[in-house]
């Protein structure tokens, strides 16, 4: 059974784990999770699967508005409804918060993440290019929040 919930301190060293298995490159180190969570800025959010986690998402509230800083599925899960999932996640936590929109960059190749996030509303708004270490651009995509 898939549960999402808050992601916990005792969660980070999981999700760093599966962090690694959805993002070859730069992938963030279970310090990087503590540091988030540590943050009265972000939410952050876990599915888990029996107790296994499988997937996460969290943003920054920044000024009433919404920035998403990662998104990921380990790849055995993907294409099950897991991420839109935690999108739904997400886009409910911002409301309950009275955030007015919330913003992502995603790779310009990811054609499966483009596609999830046009279905739940986001919109491309600009790029950023050479955003990513490896020089690929960004798409930049926003969804107003009503």
């Amino acid at each position: 059974m898939i549960e999402i919930r808050k992601m916990e301190l005792s969660d980070t060293k999981a999700a760093a784990q599966a962090e690694k298995l959805c993002f070859s490159d730069n992938p963030w180190s279970e310090q990087a999770f503590v540091n988030e969570l540590n943050n009265e800025l972000t939410s952050y959010y876990i599915a888990s699967d029996n107790g296994r986690i499988i997937g996460y998402a969290g943003f920054w509230n920044v000024s009433g508005e919404g920035d998403i800083t990662n998104v990921g599925v380990v790849p055995e899960y993907r294409r099950r409804g897991i991420a839109g999932m935690l999108i739904k996640k997400i886009t409910d936590s911002a409301r309950a918060l009275g955030l007015s929109s919330l913003t992502l960059e995603v790779r310009k190749s990811n054609i499966a993440a483009l596609n999830l996030y046009t279905k739940y509303g986001f919109k491309v708004v600009g790029e950023r290019k050479r955003y990513y270490s490896n020089r690929e651009d960004a798409l930049l995509m926003t969804l107003i929040l009503e």
